[in-house]
């Protein structure tokens, strides 16, 4: 029996490149995504009967049942990429309260509606979660803060959720690209920063825009990485893809235990007691 996937943000980017090659393998897709002409357009792709489509805001209050109903008539679930999200990036204090909702509605919110409705059939399967978070969920840069710290949910939940889990048989396996070119630059949110973070913000973000092409990854490399992993019996926890991934995560790992050793004195000493 073929496998059975369900790949949300499936119309763009990497969710796109996955599902063509999901398709490829002679899997059934359950496409989720918002733009009805790119759902269309994988419908002309897809091999006829292995592509079941669902244009759906996860973000919507019917959601988690709408999801639940096109697994349910799937018959199976094997594997999901809970890919959905998008960027934001300004200072801190410039994010007012509905772009910080909004950020954590669709990248935290909506990536638990996807669980909550997927994981019943794919404990039957023992199947494969695999959750896009991105190098900045593991440490932040200036005008990252919002969009780092939702990704950042995202690999907490999704560590949690690889331990409540083990005993089912399902693995979970945070996906966590550098800088590659997809349609992701053209879709984030910038906030400008005023004259109190142009040297923090402003900097970061003016530095990033002059980035040459060469910069930028064959997000095929993340594609392909994303079907080993899903295939693997015992597939990390986390997979970072990209050198600058690697490189940045390293270095921020490093500096994190640095700081830990220069500080343990302290951290070990007795309280101090006041009058």
């Amino acid at each position: 029996m073929p496998s059975t996937w369900l790949i949300t943000g499936a119309t763009s980017g990497f969710g796109r490149l996955v599902t063509e090659r999901a398709l490829a393998t002679g899997a059934h897709v359950i496409a989720v995504g918002r733009r009805r002409d790119r759902l269309a357009e994988l419908v002309q792709l897809a091999p006829a009967g292995e592509i079941t489509t669902l244009e759906l805001d996860l973000t919507a209050p019917d959601a988690q049942a709408v999801l639940e109903g096109t697994v349910r008539a799937a018959g199976r679930l094997d594997v999901l990429i809970n890919n959905a999200g998008y960027g934001l990036f300004g200072s801190v204090e410039q994010i007012d309260a509905d772009e910080a909702r909004a950020i954590f509605e669709t990248n935290v919110l909506a990536n638990l509606t996807v669980l909550r409705a997927t994981l019943p059939a794919l404990r039957a399967s023992q199947g494969r979660v695999l959750q896009t978070s991105s190098l900045i969920g593991q440490f932040a840069w200036p005008s990252s803060g919002l969009y780092a710290a939702s990704k950042g949910a995202v690999e907490l939940i999704s560590e949690a959720l690889a331990h409540e889990l083990a005993p089912t048989g399902v693995k979970v396996t945070i996906i966590e690209p550098g800088t590659f070119a997809t349609e992701f630059a053209a879709n984030l949110k910038v906030i400008l920063p005023n004259d109190a973070y142009a040297p923090t913000v402003g900097k970061f973000l003016n530095d990033f825009s002059q980035l040459p092409p060469e910069a930028f990854g064959d997000p095929n490399a993340v594609a392909d990485a994303i079907m080993t992993v899903a295939a693997l019996r015992e597939p990390p926890l986390r997979l970072a893809v990209g050198a600058d991934a690697v490189e940045n995560i390293r270095a921020s790992l490093r500096s994190r235990l640095e700081e830990l050793d220069r500080w343990e004195t302290l951290s070990l000493a007795p309280a101090q007691q006041t009058v």
